[in-house]
């Protein structure tokens, strides 16, 4: 009989709370304006009449990677962005820009604030090899690479050499591989209709690159790259493509990989095509893109004449093992050689970066969830972190398209509605909570330049008009300076 009081008296106590947040709003905030930000925060808000969304982003500029990752040359993708608009002005959300995670404001801060908190900043830092000379002059990374051509405000120092080299090596074979390739060769007249950045753009027209190697540790058959991207590189104007046909020799084992899947077999077919059908002028174009396959990078060679510059990569010769059903590794034959170029960009991965008070998986590179609710630890007994979620690479690892993020936006959000409902988010504590009002007095008190989606508008209608000037759809402001200063005027300022 005591026990069914408790009961009631628990019922009811969860269901008071559960009127409370129904009448007050729902408070979220989202970190991270990409992808994976922008669509977490359009299915929160048609999910939940009265949810607030906030959205915040270390940048100025919103977008993530549809603005910083898209190559200039792929306008048709960044047309989300004008979806992603609409969700930003929407009259229940706003845009909160120069604010950092860390320093702006802790974890433990916004936890504090809102009901809900979504990680969705994505992939800024880089996979390392670990191998010798990986720190010489000329040893890039992709990443970098693409924020320096995409006008990303910490991109425009890189000032990549492209004037002392004819050859460059790319490693991986990915979609970001390909991008950087496409970039290097193509001609630069088709670029600059472009958004590209300018200072990218001059230095692309004074490059000497005229080769470009392309370095997978496996073969054709496990490719990572998608066809679309394949198609775009194998059909730039007046360029030879070198593949060997003895690496598209396939073994029992990659027959059964490609038979169970459709994108591979797609590729695979690219590239056997490439290899087989050569041009009539083969031979007599100015520039070549090799696929090397079945090669490891082993270390970077130091330039004799240039001390502390790279000078070419020794690769290790690799086989497959398999190591499960459709499912093959590279490992080392002890057969190595060297391929000579002047510099190296490295795609072998992106990486997360982890910030106080956040659970981190650092051998996967994730935050350890269970369909976006965020694991205290990566072990089996693991607790929940109340009312912390994560969407996106931080989520799932840096894989899939822009379109992925959707899917993984609707499985985080369906947690968070779950638990809403479930009563997991409902608490004494977690009943009245400051949200937008807070976050701004607290970035107030820290002297914190907010940027707000007007100010935004403001950047935006600056780029398109200097744009226009060059025949492009814009140019992009690409440093810090220029982007804040173009916000100046009318700039709005919480108090």
């Amino acid at each position: 009989m005591f026990n069914m009081r408790i009961f009631r008296a628990t019922k009811l106590l969860c269901r008071s709370f559960s009127n409370t947040l129904h009448s007050e709003p729902l408070r979220v905030c989202v970190v991270g304006s990409g992808p994976a930000g922008c669509y977490t925060a359009e299915k929160m808000l048609k999910a939940r009449e009265q949810a607030q969304v906030d959205i915040i982003d270390r940048l100025p500029t919103p977008f993530g990677l549809v603005r910083s990752g898209v190559a200039p040359d792929h306008p048709e993708t960044k047309i989300v962005v004008n979806q992603f608009s609409r969700v930003a002005q929407h009259e229940r959300c706003s845009f909160f820009g120069n604010v950092t995670l860390g320093s702006s404001v802790s974890l433990a801060e916004l936890r504090g604030l809102y009901h809900v908190v979504v990680l969705a900043y994505g992939a800024e830092s880089d996979k390392n090899l670990g191998i010798p000379g990986e720190n010489l002059k000329g040893v890039l990374s992709a990443r970098e690479f693409v924020w320096w051509y995409n006008g990303h405000p910490d991109g425009q120092n890189l000032d990549p050499d492209l004037k002392s080299t004819d050859t460059a090596v790319i490693l991986g074979q990915g979609n970001v591989a390909l991008d950087v390739a496409r970039i290097l060769l193509r001609p630069t007249l088709e670029l600059a209709s472009t958004d590209i950045a300018s200072h990218a753009l001059a230095t692309l027209e004074e490059s000497s690159i005229r080769v470009v190697y392309l370095v997978g540790r496996r073969g054709p058959a496990q490719a990572a790259c998608t066809a679309k991207e394949l198609r775009e590189v194998l059909g730039i104007q007046n360029l030879d493509i070198s593949i060997q046909e003895s690496d598209l020799l396939l073994t029992p084992a990659d027959e059964e990989e490609l038979k169970s899947n459709r994108i591979h077999r797609r590729i695979f077919e690219l590239l056997s095509k490439a290899a087989t059908s050569r041009p009539r002028h083969a031979g007599l174009n100015q520039r070549r893109l090799h696929f090397v396959f079945f090669r490891k990078p082993d270390c970077f060679q130091e330039s004799k004449d240039n001390t502390g510059h790279v000078s070419g990569v020794r690769f290790e010769k690799t086989v497959l093992k398999g190591v499960g059903p459709g499912n093959q590794i590279a490992v080392g034959t002890g057969e190595f050689e060297d391929i000579k170029c002047g510099i190296v960009l490295k795609s072998i991965g992106y990486k997360s970066v982890p910030v106080d008070g956040l659970p981190f998986d650092h051998k996967k590179g994730i935050v350890p969830n269970d369909k976006g609710r965020v694991l205290s630890d990566t072990s089996d007994t693991a607790a929940l972190e109340e009312g912390l979620y994560v969407c996106g690479w931080l989520k799932r690892g840096p894989t899939g398209i822009v379109a992925t993020n959707l899917y993984c936006a609707e499985e985080t959000v369906s947690s968070i509605l779950e638990d809403l409902e479930n009563g997991v988010l409902i608490s004494s504590r977690a009943a009245l909570k400051p949200g937008r009002n807070g976050l701004l007095k607290l970035l107030h008190d820290r002297n914190v330049r907010i940027v707000s989606f007007n100010d935004w508008e403001k950047i935006d209608s600056e780029e398109r008009r200097l744009g226009s000037l060059r025949n492009k759809p814009r140019e992009k402001l690409a440093t810090w300076n220029e982007l804040l200063t173009a916000t100046t005027e009318g700039t709005e300022y919480y108090t």
